[in-house]
């Protein structure tokens, strides 16, 4: 995805769907990355951009956002960040300190909460399927092994092709804006 992968937005953003889930924990990280690709996915159907601003992925259980994956599953050779923050075991991830909400807008914020509301009640493997209805992951189903998942198919598949050629320029701007200028 050409938008710039914002880490703290990212780490926040996870935090809150922790605490939602209450004890600030959730049994299966699988879940999780799934309702923050469904965030991501309806921000850019609402507005035009993600929340976190992630590369998706397709994988054999659906949509994924990859750095966050990385992350969880500590391929990012020790995130000190991150580490604050998350504590993993085995499938279990549970938030250790909290980042709070400061780089999150509150449209952000009334989206993620709005999501959870929607699947607080669905177990990860009933948000599996859900999201292997999505277009975008039909389009790009991998089988077994990970194919990325463009932003034209996802764009395309919650009805905004009409503006794929601005939402791509103003993510390309956006990413070339922060590279020079840092942030």
């Amino acid at each position: 995805m050409p938008f710039h992968f914002n880490y703290m937005k990212t780490i926040q953003a996870v935090a809150f769907l922790l605490r939602q889930a209450g004890p600030a924990r959730m049994d299966n990280y699988m879940r999780l990355l799934k309702l923050l690709y469904i965030a991501d996915r309806r921000s850019l159907e609402k507005i035009g951009r993600p929340i976190t601003g992630d590369q998706v992925v397709a994988m054999e259980h659906g949509p994924v956002l990859s750095h966050v994956l990385d992350l969880i599953k500590d391929r990012t050779f020790g995130s000190p960040e991150w580490a604050r923050f998350f504590e993993r075991e085995g499938c279990n991830i549970r938030l250790i300190d909290d980042p709070g909400n400061g780089e999150l807008c509150q449209y952000e914020i009334d989206l993620l909460q709005s999501v959870w509301d929607e699947h607080r009640l669905m177990g990860e493997w009933a948000v599996v399927r859900e999201t292997h209805e999505f277009p975008e992951w039909k389009k790009n189903d991998p089988g077994t092994s990970v194919k990325a998942i463009p932003l034209r198919d996802i764009l395309e598949a919650v009805g905004r092709e009409q503006d794929i050629e601005e939402v791509e320029q103003k993510a390309r701007r956006s990413s070339a804006f922060r590279a020079f200028f840092g942030g």
